[in-house]
């Protein structure tokens, strides 16, 4: 007679071993799904997030005409004291020569 088993029936703890290979497996293969998954959720927020870049606004003809209009109200604030008599004839010609100048 030969010694081991008779038949070829697999044991419990072999039953058990394989059971434990199969789930492992199963188990590290969701993981994986689930963090390839999470990964590109989390790529996609983040390129919700990230602002999209606009085009720069073409110049507006106000802010060139800025300084003409800074030097004008100047002028006209300078004449007011002069015409209400705060201003000298003298203070006010150097005065408009420092700001035209």
């Amino acid at each position: 007679m030969a010694f081991g088993r008779r038949n070829r029936r697999p044991t419990l703890l072999g039953t058990a071993a394989r059971t434990a290979v199969i789930a492992g497996t199963a188990t590290a293969a969701s993981n994986a799904v689930n963090a390839k998954a999470a990964g590109q959720q989390a790529t996609a927020q983040q390129a919700q997030m990230m602002p999209v870049p606009e085009a720069a606004p073409a110049p507006l003809a106000a802010p060139a005409a800025a300084p003409v209009d800074d030097l004008l109200s100047k002028l006209e604030r300078l004449a007011a004291l002069h015409s209400s008599g705060a201003l000298t004839d003298a203070e006010f010609t150097a005065v408009k020569a420092s700001i035209i100048g």
